[in-house]
């Protein structure tokens, strides 16, 4: 498989008592124009039917910091226990969709889906990106841009949660002319 996969806690429920958490790595961007993001999910898991009714979900990228209620959300189910609650993490109003943010989250992206692919073990949740709250303190004073490292992002390699460590160049520098 291809890793490493982001490990982001993606919330979803129209209202308090339905308000759920999972873990998922299986996430990504699929489009820049119109943004649209995916999350991959087995139809057995309790936030399935959820996302399925709401058809709208938050996707909550992770840090270094939130490691442990990152991996305590993807084995623990939501019919038991209040996510929420238990992680005492907190539930934010998002600008657009009913489903919570997670305030202690650096990146939070509101999605809306827009269809639903069963692909075998997990169905794939295709959605619009509709809105993106970014935690100021991560933001670029100079180009208002979301500084992505400066967050300690959490990732997963199969079995194991990491940080990204050291920057090694970026886009474009092995072909930059020498000044």
């Amino acid at each position: 498989m291809i890793y490493p996969l982001p490990a982001v806690l993606v919330s979803c429920g129209k209202d308090e008592s339905e308000y759920n958490i999972i873990t998922v790595a299986w996430t990504g961007t699929i489009c820049t124009n119109p943004p649209m993001c995916y999350i991959s999910v087995r139809p057995e898991r309790h936030s399935y039917d959820i996302i399925k009714k709401n058809m709208e979900f938050v996707i909550n990228l992770t840090t270094k910091d939130m490691a442990f209620p990152t991996d305590w959300c993807g084995v623990r189910s939501g019919r038991n226990y209040s996510k929420f609650e238990e992680m005492k993490l907190t539930p934010g109003r998002c600008t657009i969709v009913s489903a919570p943010l997670i305030e202690e989250s650096p990146l939070c992206i509101e999605c809306r889906v827009k269809e639903i692919v069963s692909l075998g073990s997990h169905d794939m949740f295709i959605a619009d990106v509709v809105n993106v709250r970014a935690d100021d303190r991560n933001l670029n004073p100079e180009t208002g841009k979301f500084e992505l490292a400066e967050a300690n992002p959490l990732v997963y390699v199969h079995g194991g949660y990491y940080d990204l460590g050291e920057k090694i160049g970026k886009f474009g520098w092995s072909v930059e002319k020498k000044k």
